[in-house]
């Protein structure tokens, strides 16, 4: 079973400065969503204009991105989505491996 966009939402509000993008991908199991969080959290964004969260609910990967303009959102999500899909392709290829933090 592929991993799957439960959801996205893309907000802007005049009370609030910038742009939010939440979006939800759910994997088959918890583990898979644990080894892409962690490898997908070694990058940084490239500019200071636009702040990433990721964390794990179950088999959720939850995705928060906020940004002070549509061009820096889009770029951001664009380049990340490239990197999700990389990581999801290679677990599914090379199959499931045992995750374990760095202490």
């Amino acid at each position: 079973m592929r991993p799957i966009v439960i959801s996205l939402a893309v907000l802007s509000s005049p009370h609030l400065s910038g742009l939010t993008c939440n979006f939800r991908v759910e994997y088959p199991m918890e583990e898979q969503a644990k080894i892409v969080m962690t490898t997908l959290s070694v990058d940084a964004e490239l500019t200071d204009k636009v702040a990433r969260t990721m964390t794990v609910e179950g088999q959720h990967l939850l995705i928060i991105f906020k940004a002070t303009e549509a061009r820096y959102l889009r770029a951001s999500v664009s380049a990340f989505m490239d990197m999700l899909v990389l990581a999801t392709r290679t677990i599914e290829e090379f199959g499931q491996f045992t995750f374990s933090a760095a202490a």
